[in-house]
């Protein structure tokens, strides 16, 4: 399974939730590789900025053939995560074809619901050649308990092609404190509220395949 996290807008914590996702996937003892697909290069710099190596595998392709290339790349592991490109270009569009689900962040805020709106059309264009691509929203950085959180769900529903995962991610601390000493989450704080969080998201993502695939 290959699972992109894509999204037009930068800032939107596409890295986080990639690095993040992949060490789940990887705790329960599957193969997971992690394309960084941005020329920013921020989950090699992670990788980079760690003592040991993490238990799955972070390359760099940002490169406009990635979705040519992915089948060589992911013949050995058991869950492919890209880290996606900001901005609408080749890099973007070639992330959006080489994936099986497009997980698209979004942050409760105005601005991420119009930059999706960019995200979900450039993801319908490529269903037109990939029957099989599948898309969802995750909310990210949730605050609990505001209107807006409230108001931001109803404005999703403007995508019915594209559901909410039941899924969301609160904004932590854990999350830059972790980054910082080149651990994940579930490495740095395996019993917090966004260790529990994130392996539901990628128990979510694993059901959903099992489901397709039966």
């Amino acid at each position: 399974m290959i699972v992109g996290v894509l999204n037009q807008k930068g800032g939107v914590g596409k890295t986080t939730i990639a690095v993040n996702l992949a060490a789940c996937f990887s705790q329960t003892g599957r193969r997971v590789l992690l394309i960084d697909a941005d020329p920013q290069g921020s989950a090699l710099a992670w990788s980079a900025a760690r003592q040991a190596d993490p238990d799955f595998v972070v390359v760099g392709m940002a490169k406009p053939t990635l979705h040519r290339e992915i089948a060589v790349l992911a013949k050995n592991y058991d869950v492919v995560v890209i880290d996606g490109a900001p901005r609408v270009n080749e890099l973007g569009r070639a992330a959006i074809m080489a994936s099986d689900l497009a997980l698209i962040p979004v942050q409760p805020s105005p601005y991420d619901v119009w930059a999706a709106a960019e995200t979900v059309q450039l993801i319908r264009e490529a269903q037109q050649f990939k029957d099989g691509l599948r898309s969802a929203f995750l909310v990210n950085r949730k605050i609990a308990n505001t209107a807006i959180g409230r108001d931001f769900h109803a404005a999703l529903a403007q995508f019915p092609d594209t559901p909410v995962l039941d899924v969301a991610l609160a904004q932590r601390v854990v999350y830059a404190e972790s980054a910082a000493r080149g651990l994940s989450v579930p490495e740095a704080a395996p019993r917090s509220e966004a260790a529990r969080e994130l392996q539901s998201l990628a128990e979510l993502i694993i059901a959903n395949k099992e489901r397709l695939a039966a």
